[in-house]
């Protein structure tokens, strides 16, 4: 009997496959069952060649040598997950197979992953694609009723070749180019250099902002009612103190009177559901999360919980499709705290607007909300809650009504002098229910009308400073990642159209990783929680092609990738084009005149070469490097840990190597290594496991065995 092989991306996504299809056979690396064999990848199981492999001359670093644009790029089965490879390959090549399911993640990454595979296998079946975004057992029963022929994503996987193959060709040439040239480590690339060119450009505008004094008038009333000056364009700051002191003069003692009172009803929609970046965002302003443990709590509620749905969307509306499967949503996050508001909506008819539901803007997946799985808060990590709360939250705030109130506007006037109050009274809470918001104040105004004088008023002179633009933290250079219109030059604006329609600067998926790429290049640092450039990446933006340094490359490449994607223009145009440009970059950085100055040394020497060495100090700790790059012999100083320190709680640092290592506490507190070990080992014996308390707590749900169901039952029996 023929059968298929259906490849996905993960183990745990190929698990749920495999569940819903009745493959309960275990072999290795795949799972089988009477018509279908699932196996899997582990992210890329293929990649792109390395330069040694296309001459041996290239496993030396040498300018002279560059630059290297071999005619035709291979591909290389990662070392690392070989085996794996070999797994899948060999489910591929049976003789019973007759064809091929790529279920990988619906997107050009996803798409990369399965046919870059497929290919090194040498394997020329049919193809047909799953294309979920979820993998609920609905979703997968769905996916399977629907699969597309896989000549139809052809285009998809050109797009991607051609992504991978002019990284490889810019990125490799341009990093070697400026790394030998200044014999230092500079790694530059289309998305990397211009996210720094964006820091440097916010760090400009602090530099020549020039903080300028401001004056103000309020009047306050009696009853605690605030009216602040305006002048006839409603501006209500005045930069001449003479002017403020003098007018505050002329209307001190006066009477006011009340001229206007206008009455307005308004509406407020919640705001839209997430995509990743926007989830990012919110999770770094609140709980001061990184972009990629973001992603990484996501990934989880997506894989493990299966609550939620596929993390790396950068849509934030809902198709038509999804509309009827709302309350099947809503019946399975509406617990707990959830339950009150889910109860509400699964009463409603829902006609959601565009904002909420709409096809056209929906590009690989729609945006981030609850799947049909039931939830068991219990289960969920600490950081998975807090991200499963911002969703879930989201979600019940977009299907609830709208907040209403009444906007009350009032005007003064004192000697022709405008003075203005608002007020806002709560007609109905609709969506702010969900974050329990009740900060609007009643109406205050409600006693005054029109003509009447305000009598025992205080009139008082105010005054602020203009403040510079803020940091970016992580969340806002996300954020700006996804739209840099605003840090392009003003001859590349032209531009920001295709950037926008193309997602902005890297994808949803690798932009917390180019964040703490740059990071840990020690090219920016991050201080409490907002992020400053380094010595180190001021010289690389001097230092690199002018090209690299702005979005504009990354507009006019995503042009011609979506022109791939949809057969409007040739691949081999489109990288004989980048091996051009290649050239181009590589002749500019070699002829350049500029030094690159460390800033970094330190007076130890090298113990091979008798260097100085340089201090690298990232998120994983500080090490000692040596200068020449040639050398590169390193020695770590100390490394961050997650161990905690038993007095006072804090995270501890260890230093040393072998057997000497050491963990030392910011309060005082040292251990060795082995000691520490001991007494971890002691611990874990005392410690309950998250798994035993859930047990125990679901014994307790069952009402089996305790006190309290023996005594209900000899009630029942009386």
């Amino acid at each position: 009997m023929s059968k298929t092989v259906v490849l996905a991306e993960k183990p745990s996504v190929a698990r749920d496959i495999a569940r819903v299809l009745s493959c309960h056979k275990k072999g290795n690396g795949y799972l089988e069952g009477s018509k279908y064999i699932i196996t899997w990848a582990l992210g890329h199981l293929v990649t792109l060649a390395t330069p040694d492999m296309y001459d041996h001359k290239y496993k030396t670093w040498r300018i002279e040598d560059l630059p290297m644009v071999p005619n035709r790029l291979k591909t290389i089965v990662i070392q690392k997950t070989g085996k794996q490879f070999n797994a899948v390959k060999s489910q591929l090549t049976r003789k019973d197979v007759t064809d091929i399911v790529i279920a990988t993640d619906a997107g050009r990454e996803g798409e990369l992953v399965a046919r870059w595979i497929i290919e090194k296998a040498r394997v020329k079946k049919p193809v047909k694609r799953l294309w979920i975004s979820s993998v609920t057992d609905k979703a997968i029963r769905d996916g399977f009723k629907q699969l597309k022929p896989g000549k139809q994503y052809e285009n998809l996987y050109d797009s991607a070749v051609a992504r991978a193959e002019a990284d490889w060709y810019v990125g490799l040439n341009a990093t070697r180019a400026l790394t030998t040239k200044y014999n230092a480590q500079l790694s530059s690339g289309r998305v990397q250099t211009p996210t720094l060119g964006i820091i440097a450009t916010r760090e400009e505008e602090i530099r020549h902002f020039r903080p300028q004094k401001f004056y103000g008038l309020e009047l306050k009333t009696r009853t605690g009612t605030t009216f602040t000056w305006q002048d006839e364009k409603n501006n209500s700051r005045i930069f001449d103190k003479e002017r403020a002191e003098s007018l505050r003069g002329k209307l001190t003692g006066k009477k006011a009177i009340i001229t206007t009172i206008e009455k307005t009803q308004k509406k407020q929609y919640p705001p839209q559901l997430y995509d990743l970046t926007e989830l990012q965002r919110d999770a770094n302003r609140m709980f001061h999360f990184s972009g990629k443990q973001t992603l990484q709590a996501m990934q989880h509620l997506y894989e493990r919980h299966k609550v939620l749905t596929y993390p790396r969307t950068d849509s934030r509306v809902i198709t038509t499709d999804i509309v009827p499967t709302l309350k099947e949503r809503l019946e399975a996050c509406g617990v707990d705290e959830y339950a009150n508001v889910a109860r509400k909506l699964l009463q409603k008819k829902f006609n959601l607007p565009k904002s909420v539901v709409n096809n056209a803007q929906v590009t690989d997946h729609h945006a981030i909300i609850p799947t049909e799985e039931p939830v068991d808060i219990s289960a969920l990590g600490s950081n998975e809650r807090k991200i499963y709360d911002l969703v879930v939250k989201r979600f019940l705030a977009v299907l609830s009504d709208p907040y209403e109130y009444e906007e009350a506007k009032m005007t003064a006037e004192i000697e022709g002098e405008r003075f203005v109050t608002k007020s806002n009274t709560v007609q109905k809470l609709g969506w702010k229910e969900v974050y329990e918001s009740t900060s609007e104040k009643a109406n205050q105004l409600a006693n005054l009308t029109k003509g009447a004088g305000i009598a025992n008023s205080n009139l008082q002179l105010t005054e602020g400073e203009t403040k510079p633009p803020e940091r970016l933290t992580e969340g806002t250079l996300l954020k700006a990642m996804e739209n840099p219109a605003k840090y392009m030059e003003a001859d590349e604006k032209h531009l920001a159209k295709t950037l926008h329609q193309a997602g902005g600067i890297g994808t949803v998926a690798t932009r917390a990783d180019i964040i703490d790429k740059l990071i840990n290049g020690q090219y920016m640092e991050l201080r409490g929680k907002y992020l400053y450039l380094t010595q180190t990446g001021k010289q690389l933006l001097d230092l690199a092609p002018e090209d690299l340094r702005s979005p504009a490359l990354t507009a006019q490449w995503e042009e011609k990738l979506t022109q791939i994607e949809r057969g409007k223009l040739n691949k081999s145009q489109f990288i004989n084009d980048i091996k051009k440009y290649t050239e181009e970059i590589v002749h500019e950085i070699k002829g350049a005149e500029a030094t690159f100055k460390h800033d970094n040394l330190t007076g130890s020497k090298c113990p091979r070469c008798d260097s100085l060495m340089l201090e690298v100090e990232n998120r994983q700790g500080k090490m000692l490097r040596c200068k020449d790059r040639s050398c590169n012999y390193k020695k770590n100083v100390y490394k961050n840990t997650n161990a905690r320190c038993p007095n006072c709680k804090k995270r501890l640092k260890l230093y040393g190597e072998g057997e000497g290592q050491t963990f030392t506490c910011v309060c005082g507190h040292r251990e060795k290594l082995a000691t520490f070990q001991e007494r971890r080992k002691k611990d874990q014996n005392k410690r309950v496991s998250k798994k035993d308390i859930n047990k125990y707590m679901k014994k307790q749900d069952d009402f089996k065995n305790n006190a309290l169901a023996e005594a209900l039952a000899k009630l029942k029996n009386k």
